[in-house]
């Protein structure tokens, strides 16, 4: 059995000590850079939130806004006011459609 003891610290002991000291300083820089960055990312998270939200497209020239449809399919009611707009030989908006309702 081989004991080696000496009460000097040696040439490796203190090459071992400033490594790990230098691991553990690199170790809270990088922690900080982290902590930087994620506080940047965390403000800038509301800014993108609001850009999504949806923006209504503006209208077209002369639209009269919304119609509503009673019992009656989006497609349907397409056709019925192009239908319109045909036999008054006027621009589909130029007219108003207030609703649309199935007669039975």
């Amino acid at each position: 059995m081989l004991i080696l003891s000496s009460a000097a610290p040696s040439t490796f002991d203190n090459i071992l000590t400033i490594g790990l000291v230098a691991l553990l300083a690199l170790a809270v820089i990088i922690a900080a850079i982290r902590k930087a960055t994620q506080n940047k990312n965390a403000t800038e998270t509301p800014v993108v939130a609001e850009k999504a939200a949806p923006v209504e497209a503006p209208k077209a020239p002369g639209s009269a806004g919304h119609v509503k449809l009673n019992n009656v399919e989006p497609k349907t009611a397409a056709m019925l006011m192009a239908i319109v707009a045909d036999k008054l030989q006027k621009p589909i908006n130029e007219l108003r459609f207030i609703s649309i309702k199935e007669v039975q």
